[in-house]
């Protein structure tokens, strides 16, 4: 390829915004594009990665010379969840990853290098640099800058201001012309643009990708389960996972099936390959899509049922991750896995039946829920008990029994989003039968108790899943048996951090919206 126009087409294909395309127009009449994307190391790659892979395989056939960061230090600096040791095997795990699915859409990668942060992060130019830097930006328009991809709390974490600078200096010291990351990131993409010329650098090109849903309707997650494919998922995994898709008839805006198809499969098709839906005669019979906007238009129109396209989906996805399977099969990177992301679960000894004998006690058998509470009353029979009707996504509201009257006020209670314990077993409490436990950070001191109700992200809606983070395999109990005391063994681990993030044993509680949190209390139990 060697128009300069046919190279931009290719370069803007399905990006959402783009920073800087004049300059991008005068160095594509010179030469070919130098380009960079960064991508901290931390949890598992999986499906999603496609989409800006896709990307870089645009990049790669446009001629681009492009740079893959390994944002290590980024990802040491992220609470220090993962020691340098088990980041070196996660950066390994990341590169054989993106080699293998550049391999399976049949991407050359002679233009492509890998180059890992701490490589000139901590060297004595980047650190000075950091410095000048720091002296230039505020407070202020550090978080600003990271309001999209740093949790925003009252009182952050300083390595969380740092991340917008570091990753302005990257382009400087990656030597590229343009940065490409999702459209999440543009505030910092603007203040790097602000910044580095006071620096003395140039104003690097900014390319965006749009964000893209997942599999259960809001951004696909490495860390929500149900959110996200993994890369070397098996072929039932993936159709038990495609079967709990959120794919609504007729709706296009929040439906990650189709943005995969936009933005990964129909981007990878070889000349006057077409999108194929295979369906029996009586059904209507098999249809072929051109164009993904055609196909778009047939699932608004609810001409295509999700059950086909689902089935199509799962058909393309497998052909994708088929060459990353046989990849991985080999035992060596099959160990390079097991060592990168070890499992994190160490089964307890319980005594059953007088002999010893092992079982898992993983908070992943906890079926945590965010619920809205619908209705609210005072227990009849105890002053200090609400009854409450809470909406936890079901066909009707639970009746769940809570002794909040001397902590939360009843008109704050109405239609108040809760985290709740959805599967211990049903009590009567004082006549009553409760079928759940609003979780609340909790502590006494003096005598004087101070209850609060654990509050579920911005964006969490009734029925979304509460997990834990490292702990997001495994299906939860239907009922946790009383007898056992699973849920007096794992609730002895779940406390309030210093920054009021509900954890378990320094693990996130989460949705797929972000963490849960308490209003105020710190360092609590929670119950």
């Amino acid at each position: 390829m060697s128009s300069a126009i046919e190279k931009k087409n290719l370069i803007l294909r399905n990006l959402q915004e783009v920073l800087g395309e004049d300059k991008l127009d005068v160095i594509l009449k010179e030469r070919d594009l130098k380009i960079y994307w960064g991508t901290a190391t931390t949890g598992r790659p999986h499906i999603a990665y496609f989409v800006p892979i896709s990307k870089i395989a645009d990049y790669l056939k446009a001629g681009c010379e492009v740079t893959i960061l390994f944002a290590d230090l980024h990802a040491y600096l992220d609470n220090m969840k993962a020691p340098w040791e088990l980041l070196e095997l996660r950066v390994q795990y990341y590169e054989h990853s993106i080699k293998a699915m550049l391999s399976s859409i049949g991407v050359s990668l002679e233009k492509l290098k890998f180059v890992r942060g701490t490589e000139y992060q901590l060297s004595k130019e980047y650190t000075m640099d950091m410095y000048r830097l720091s002296s230039s930006i505020s407070v202020h328009d550090a978080k600003k800058a990271g309001a999209e991809v740093v949790k925003q709390v009252d009182n952050p974490l300083l390595s969380g201001l740092l991340y917008p600078g570091l990753q302005a200096l990257d382009e400087e010291y990656l030597k590229v012309d343009a940065q490409f990351g999702g459209v999440d990131q543009r505030k910092i993409f603007t203040m790097s643009e602000k910044y580095l010329p006071q620096l003395g650098y140039e104003k690097r090109i900014h390319l965006m990708n749009p964000m893209v849903p997942g599999l259960a309707g809001g951004k696909m997650s490495s860390s929500e389960v149900d959110s996200k494919i993994d890369l070397l998922d098996s072929p039932a995994t993936v159709k038990k996972k495609l079967k709990k898709a959120f794919c609504e008839p007729g709706n296009i805006a929040e439906n990650g099936l189709l943005a995969f198809a936009k933005h990964v499969i129909f981007g990878l098709f070889e000349p006057n390959e077409k999108f194929k839906i295979s369906r029996n005669e009586a059904n209507g019979g098999d249809l072929n899509f051109s164009a993904y906007e055609d196909l778009e238009i047939c699932f608004s129109e609810q001409k295509l049922h999700p059950a086909d396209l689902k089935a199509s989906i799962e058909f393309y996805i497998n052909r994708l991750l088929d060459p990353i399977r046989q990849i991985f099969d080999k035992p060596e990177l099959q160990k390079l896995v097991a060592n990168a992301y070890p499992a994190p679960v160490k089964p307890k000894k319980t005594e059953k039946n007088n002999t010893n004998q092992q079982e898992e006690i993983s908070p992943s058998r906890l079926d945590i829920r965010v619920g809205k509470i619908v209705e609210v009353s005072k227990h009849p029979e105890a002053d200090a008990l609400y009854v409450e009707k809470i909406d936890l996504g079901e066909e009707q509201p639970r009746t769940i029994v809570s002794g909040l009257v001397n902590y939360v006020p009843i008109n704050e209670m109405q239609d108040r989003l809760v985290v709740v314990l959805c599967n211990l077993k049903p009590a009567k409490m004082r006549g009553i039968e409760s079928s759940g436990m609003v979780l609340c950070a909790s502590i006494e001191n003096n005598g004087v108790k101070s209850v609060e109700p654990l509050e579920p992200a911005e964006g969490s809606k009734p029925g979304d899943k509460v997990f834990i983070e490292s702990y997001e395999q495994g299906e939860p109990d239907k009922i946790l048996n009383p007898k056992k005391k699973i849920w007096e063994q794992l609730q002895v681990d779940l406390k309030v951090s210093n920054l009021c993030e509900a954890q378990w044993q320094s693990n996130n509680l989460m949705t797929n919206a972000g963490k849960i949190l308490s209003k105020s209390l710190k360092n609590v139990n929670i119950a």
